[in-house]
């Protein structure tokens, strides 16, 4: 049975969502779990991108023990030394490089020739090469490229030394049957070579066209956990494995992923980039595996395999059993993140254990769920924060209005500080903003949910924050809906204070 590579770009494509920027230590606990997973391929950034990036690239290489680890360049000199570079300390690097072969691509956004454009593509990959021997080159826009101008540019690639070969639905245009046709030309026109198959969402059809993909003989997968990426986002790496899993009568092919470890891999992504998880999304929704019908509900008492044609547990969803309670020890609790593929240092073990006693002494069931998001939110929280949140009351007058006082830490100074709102909520962020000098920023999106059953359930609180025209994501749970709130708040402000040069 042969092997399908699963390339995982949340670091990059993934991240560049609108509002899903991580922190450094949150991109490290993600790359981290990609490769406990048994990810073969982590992309790990766009080093010329910024200072950031190539920061980023160069501490994954150095934590990352099985995976490739791969950076994109643009066919540009510098690009591809800063790619270079930023490898240097990977036990197995990868370069990826790309330009467009579109007409459309080419002539209004590149504004060159054919001729100029192959010119290019043998330059760019013969120097990425020389500093790399593991090259993938990417035709963008492949999917609305004329296809003899399509193939002449994968030789040109092929001949200067790239080992796999990109052909991107760049803009989710294609659909699965002319996709599955695409990839088969190719795959019969360049046997020995690995064809690479990298969607977008933008029609719905990302994890459609990546199986088709591999139908026509693709044999590797670009992804990401949740789908997440630019504009509707990328084929969702939990739907292409679980795909393949589940329908080994259409696809004879078998991934190195370990399938338990995804639905955690999910909820800490969703988490650091606070972009929630819908409720009936594939594989990792909530109600992925929850059954409401009375004829369905009779058919699952009989046998589970009448309305699931995969369990629960083969990826990693966790019970809502009580697990854990207040007498439990902090080697239980090691041991349980253990479990979930997440290794805590003896200072993450404190903090995470002081967690989850506060928590025991306002919830009366502690379920996995609620371990697992302490886990989650104590491995994201950063070391040195800008802000945190000391105390705060809110108060409702008889005209309906609200006022909040809170007391924050800025810099290690307590301040205090009151302001008035139309809600508790508003009152309190109100009252957050007038300790802030020079942080202006705007309220984009907040959401809020329950992570678990009953009335002292953990609320789940994200936030994004506009600052100078870029989106910051915040994130927190608390039994306390406005606490819950109000941590998200801060989180934002802190990941504003770190990438935003406050």
């Amino acid at each position: 049975m042969s092997n399908i590579i699963i390339f995982d770009t949340t670091l990059r494509d993934g991240e560049q969502s609108p509002g899903a920027t991580m922190s450094l230590k949150e991109k490290l606990a993600v790359a981290e779990l990609l490769d406990q997973m048994g990810i073969d391929v982590i992309e790990a950034g766009f080093a010329a991108a910024s200072p950031g990036d190539m920061q980023c690239i160069d501490s994954v290489c150095q934590i990352v023990q099985k995976a490739t680890v791969c950076s994109l360049s643009r066919a540009i000199k510098a690009d591809i030394e800063a790619a270079a570079k930023s490898l240097e300390k990977a036990k197995k690097p990868r370069i990826h490089t790309f330009i467009s072969t579109s007409k459309i691509h080419i002539e209004h956004q590149f504004r060159m020739s054919e001729e100029r454009v192959l010119k290019v593509i043998d330059e760019s990959v013969r120097l990425a090469h020389s500093l790399c021997d593991d090259v993938e080159w990417s035709a963008m826009d492949a999917t609305r490229s004329d296809i003899k101008f399509l193939i002449q540019a994968i030789e040109v690639a092929i001949q200067a030394g790239a080992k796999t070969i990109n052909v991107p639905d760049t803009v989710g245009y294609s659909q699965p049957i002319e996709y599955q046709g695409l990839i088969a030309t190719l795959s019969e026109r360049f046997p020995n070579i690995i064809l690479s198959v990298h969607c977008h969402d933008d029609l719905g059809l990302a994890t459609a066209n990546s199986l088709a993909g591999i139908l026509g003989g693709a044999r590797q997968v670009e992804c990401t956990i949740n789908g997440i990426g630019e504009r509707a986002g990328n084929a969702a790496m939990e739907e292409v494995v679980m795909a393949i899993n589940t329908r080994s009568d259409l696809f004879p092919f078998k991934t190195n992923i370990d399938t338990r470890k995804i639905y955690n891999s999910s909820r800490f992504v969703s988490a650091v980039t606070g972009f929630s998880v819908q409720k009936n999304k594939a594989i990792v929704g909530a109600n992925a595996f929850a059954h409401e019908s009375g004829i369905h509900q009779d058919g699952m008492l009989k046998n589970r395999n009448t309305y699931e044609i995969m369990s629960p547990l083969s990826v990693g969803v966790v019970q809502s059993q009580i697990v854990l309670g207040k007498h439990s020890g902090r080697a239980a609790l090691k041991n349980k993140a253990i479990e979930w593929g997440v290794h805590l240092t003896e200072d993450e073990l404190k903090q995470v254990f002081d967690a989850f006693k506060a928590l025991c002494d306002r919830k009366k069931h502690v379920t996995e769920e609620d371990v697992m998001a302490i886990i989650h939110d104590q491995q994201s929280l950063p070391q040195h924060p800008f802000i945190s949140l000391s105390s705060f009351k809110t108060e409702q007058h008889h005209h309906g209005n609200y006022s909040a006082e809170v007391v924050v830490m800025i810099k290690n100074h307590e301040q205090t500080a009151c302001a008035k709102g139309d809600g508790p909520l508003d009152a309190l962020f109100q009252a957050i903003n007038t300790v802030l000098d020079d942080i202006k920023t705007n309220l984009l999106n907040f959401e809020v949910h329950s992570i678990s059953h009953g009335t002292d359930a953990q609320a789940e609180a994200n936030i994004v924050l506009e600052y100078e025209g870029n989106a910051f994501p915040g994130h927190a749970r608390d039994t306390d809906t406005i606490m819950a709130a109000a941590r998200a708040y801060i989180s934002a402000l802190n990941k504003i204070s770190v990438q935003g040069g406050k």
